[in-house]
């Protein structure tokens, strides 16, 4: 039997954290708890969780600072996971926030009050795409390489600056280039939304994206109208 996944919780509101750890166990997951910044670190550290749902608001500070400890950890040093899944859920609802969370690392962003139908819904979606990245080996195509386990991009030869959600955007393309992805297939995979309602998101990173790639000797990120994207049109690119 498969063992049971586990979550780390870091909500410092009493009755929700009850809530969530209440029904997450229901679902079969193994939960643990913080309320506070160091409490959080400290679990990250003993527990090593395959996923960590974070309220930004915390009784010590900012859960930022979380987030910004899980991405700039050492994976080879630290216990902390650096690629460890983040799902931010939190009452802070505008809309730099939201850009806030995902420019510091965040794979997803609920807001409360919320819905934990959805809220399983997108637990599932990121860690099954977390479960994919270990056996993926170096991806090319042309001129560009993606190493998912050291998460560098380079374009003949040259590394690339991306941002987290930039680099899972063309880590989906580049797992068969030539293929169409539908926007609404990128959005749930990639960001964890079950509607086609946020595609702008997705527009707004693939065009950042094709711009880093610009030097490239054939087209990349290509945009089919009304359907989706793909990495290249190009047969032989792989």
């Amino acid at each position: 039997m498969e063992a049971a996944r586990s979550l780390l919780v870091v909500e410092d509101d009493e009755a929700t954290s009850a809530f969530l750890a209440d029904n997450l166990r229901a679902d079969g997951y193994r939960v643990a708890i913080a309320t506070a910044v160091g409490e959080a670190l400290r679990a990250l550290e003993v527990r090593q969780p395959d996923l960590m749902v974070l309220d930004l608001i915390l009784e010590d500070g900012d859960g930022l600072r979380v987030l910004d400890r899980i991405r700039s950890a050492d994976g080879m040093a630290s216990r902390i996971d650096p690629e460890l899944p983040v799902l931010v859920l939190t009452g802070r609802s505008g809309e730099a926030d939201r850009v806030r969370g995902f420019a510091r690392g965040a794979d997803d962003y609920l807001l409360k009050p919320f819905a934990y139908a959805e809220l399983l819904g997108r637990i599932e979606a990121l860690l099954r795409r977390a479960g994919g990245r270990p056996l993926r080996g170096i991806m090319r195509v042309g001129g560009l390489t993606i190493d998912p386990q050291t998460r560098v991009v380079r374009l003949d030869g040259r590394p690339l600056a991306l941002s987290a959600k930039e680099f899972a955007l063309l880590q989906a393309l580049a797992i068969d280039p030539t293929r169409v992805l539908a926007k609404n297939d990128l959005m749930r995979d990639v960001w964890g939304y079950a509607s086609i309602g946020t595609s702008r998101t997705l527009d707004a990173h693939a065009c950042r994206l094709r711009k880093k790639l610009a030097a490239s000797a054939r087209p990349l990120v290509l945009n089919v109208r009304g359907v989706g994207y793909r990495l290249t049109d190009d047969v032989g690119a792989p």
